[in-house]
């Protein structure tokens, strides 16, 4: 008897782009709306409204990073083990949601903290199984691309959120130097409202991807696939020495907001140059994914390291607010070249039945960095001058940008 004809029930593109990748895309631009109305301007209202120096900013941002990047490692490893990433990715995004309104009650920067750290708990559970849902969805040909797409998506959100935050700043305070309590409050109040919607499209229109059958089979106890103990490559974890070196030095972007009113730039300014930053971010995330795909991508994961290590050096050099301006344009540019590419790279350095593990140690290496790197960011600050951070940023980048370049090999990229 003939075997049955199987029928293609392959999803019909969106704007050339798998209905997973769009869909996780609007995820994250509603998200990041949210999230940058609420936690972008934390440091201003931890040093304006609660008192904080740079320390206390260099704590917040470092320890809520270092505890996501362990939720991301054991997150990661269980969307491999269960093959279950959508779950995950809703349990993340949930809790973050059901987090954010505690902001509002905040009244010491313990609580602050308290706040930050759950926020970033459902970073972490939601990060590495999404990472990993969008490699698992498109032929590795255009993996950089639909990364690309997905940063771009992101930071298309940041830009959103914080053009509505500069218009609540104006309504509330005007052009004051220093954020009010008030004015922060409702920021919060506002930003709640985007990320229920962002949860409730998760639920609605991202599916699990199924992969054909035997081709990536859960790993169950007692019956694991061969694949599943494969050790990861020497490349792999080469680049992650290196990108641990690269973040000691990448300490909290709380530092770079702290720099702006340290020149006396107001709060309604400072988020408009945030606005800046982020349609930098967004219009360079999915060319330099492209790229990435044509040319390779360490070589351009290369290019942005170098723009960072420039960038940094004029935070410390910068005297006038242009100058800001400037800078805050050109930081854009690092993120848009190297963020959705550096994924894309994991992805390539591993075999599909461990990326939800690589990218848990992946972003669990830069998360756990996060820590020493910000809280030695605020001591530079508190005890040397305001530029010294940045100063030591820009060496560690310079550094990580020549272990990358005679150290890792191109990969040679395959279809999945």
């Amino acid at each position: 008897m003939p075997s049955p004809v199987a029928k293609n029930t392959s999803p019909r593109n969106i704007w050339g782009l798998h209905p997973n990748v769009f869909f996780l895309g609007l995820v994250s631009l509603l998200t990041d709306v949210s999230s940058e109305m609420i936690f972008t301007l934390v440091p201003l209202f931890v040093k304006n409204v609660l008192g904080g120096g740079g320390i206390i900013v260099g704590l917040i941002g470092g320890l809520s990073e270092s505890f996501d990047a362990v939720f991301r490692i054991f997150s990661g490893r269980i969307s491999d083990r269960f093959q279950k990433r959508k779950l995950l990715a809703v349990i993340g995004y949930g809790f973050s949601t059901i987090i954010k309104p505690f902001m509002l009650l905040a009244t010491a920067w313990g609580g602050v903290l308290g706040v930050r750290f759950g926020d970033r708990i459902g970073k972490g559970i939601r990060s590495s199984p999404r990472n990993a849902l969008i490699a698992d969805s498109v032929d590795a040909k255009v993996r950089g691309k639909s990364f690309g797409f997905h940063r771009a998506m992101d930071t298309s959100g940041a830009v959103l959120g914080l053009s509505i935050a500069a218009v609540i700043i104006y309504a509330f305070q005007g052009t004051d130097l220093t954020l009010m309590d008030n004015t922060y409050r409702w920021l919060v109040i506002v930003g709640i409202i985007p990320a229920v919607l962002a949860v409730i499209m998760l639920i609605a229109f991202v599916r699990e991807k199924v992969h054909p059958a035997g081709a990536v089979a859960p790993i169950t106890a007692g019956a694991a696939p061969a694949a599943s103990n494969q050790k990861f490559s020497g490349q792999f974890k080469l680049f992650l020495l290196i990108m641990g070196v690269f973040t000691l030095g990448n300490s909290s972007d709380f530092f770079i907001v702290l720099r702006a009113q340290n020149l006396e730039v107001n709060v309604l300014e400072i988020t408009v140059m945030l606005v800046v930053f982020n349609i930098t971010y967004a219009l360079i995330a999915t060319p330099a994914g492209i790229i990435s795909d044509k040319l390779g991508r360490r070589k351009v994961i290369i290019v942005g390291w170098t723009v960072y290590a420039l960038v940094y050096l004029g935070f410390a050099l910068a005297t006038s607010v242009w100058s800001i301006w400037v800078l805050f344009a050109a930081y854009g540019i690092y993120y848009g070249i190297v963020e959705g590419v550096a994924k894309a790279y994991v992805a390539d350095l591993v075999p599909a039945e461990r990326r939800g593990t690589a990218y848990g140690y992946y972003q669990g290496v830069v998360g756990l960095m996060l820590l020493p790197a910000s809280v030695l960011a605020g001591v530079l600050w508190d005890t040397v001058n305001t530029a010294a951070p940045f100063y030591f940023g820009a060496g560690l980048a310079f550094l990580a940008m020549l272990g990358l370049l005679f150290f890792l090999k191109e990969k040679r990229l395959s279809p999945q």
